[in-house]
């Protein structure tokens, strides 16, 4: 007895891996609930046919050698649950998801996947301030720079920021304190993203209260750093930077500075020609990936959301 192989039938038996396809492109853009319910399919069968969809997209873009990466956390579900997800930002997509927490263990594991060569091509690792990527990056490729990524950077100074507009709530009283409620976002966002309503109220606000205003100017600012050509302007600008904060009682504001004083070389580093890099992929990712753990909330099955994370930035097939 002989048993032809048919090539254009899918891993499921009932269909065809052209159909298989037309699902996976359905799903890109939809539920597997809506796409079920579209196509009169059961959801099991749709999200087995996405998943061999996604994983011959990924054997038709083999990862190759990085020169530049990303590296950060996403948060899994409720309890400190985490997973690393390495980007090559040269190429615009993730490359890597694993690890069983954000240790400098679970970032080995990635370096072991790559391969001592690939990972030899490494000049340039993008990351947030957290000691065990450092250390790990360090240990499997110490001839790579760090550079400290600016949208982690400046969300510490958004929360240093609330800080100092919960310090101001709790010390006022009455009038002075009513222009300070309900207005964490309208200090946080950047000027150009509010509202008419929402830049009237910021200029009431920042007009009643100079400590405010002072740090409000002052949040402002720092994103200036990023725009030096050279390390010795890029240090100038934040010598001058932290003598403003004298005298102003700003004390969430001192300890942010010391921090960056800690990292001063993971963020010089941007400043230099070699390491000039689209950090705007970093933070189209990480919304990307929150789109798609909304849509794949209560869903248990991570080597789905793997899939999902490190096929979302390749073209259809």
């Amino acid at each position: 007895m002989k048993r032809e192989e048919l090539k254009w039938i899918a891993n499921n038996p009932f269909y065809t891996k052209r159909f298989g396809i037309y699902v996976g492109r359905k799903c890109r853009t939809m539920t597997i609930k809506d796409v079920a319910k579209e196509l009169k399919l059961d959801w099991h069968t749709v999200k087995s046919l996405e998943k061999e969809y996604m994983q011959e997209q990924l054997r038709r873009n083999p990862v190759a050698a990085p020169g530049v990466i990303g590296i950060d956390e996403i948060s899994m579900r409720k309890g400190h649950t985490y997973r690393i997800v390495v980007s090559d930002l040269e190429r615009g997509r993730p490359i890597w998801f694993g690890g069983n927490d954000r240790s400098a263990e679970s970032l080995d594991k990635f370096y072991e996947w790559l391969g001592p060569k690939k990972s030899k091509k490494i000049r340039l690792a993008v990351m947030d301030m957290w000691k065990a990527f450092r250390k790990s990056t360090k240990k499997n490729v110490p001839e790579a720079a760090i550079l400290f990524d600016k949208f982690h950077v400046m969300r510490h100074l958004g929360e240093v920021m609330d800080k100092v507009r919960k310090m101001e709530y709790a010390r006022l009283n009455g009038k002075d304190r009513s222009y300070i409620k309900g207005q964490k976002y309208t200090l946080l966002s950047n000027r150009e993203n509010l509202t008419l309503d929402g830049r009237n109220a910021l200029k009431k606000l920042l007009k009643a209260n100079k400590r405010l205003n002072k740090a409000y100017l002052l949040k402002e600012s720092f994103g200036q750093l990023w725009s030096y050509q050279t390390e010795g302007w890029a240090r100038r600008f934040f010598d001058n930077w932290k003598d403003a904060l004298k005298w102003q009682r700003l004390k969430p504001y001192e300890k942010f500075a010391e921090m960056i004083e800690r990292h001063w070389d993971g963020i010089a580093a941007y400043s230099r020609p070699e390491n000039k890099v689209s950090l705007g992929f970093v933070e189209g990712f990480n919304n990307k990936i929150r789109v798609i753990q909304r849509r794949s909330y209560g869903l248990r099955d991570e080597e789905y959301l793997r899939l999902k994370i490190l096929t979302c930035m390749l073209k259809e097939i």
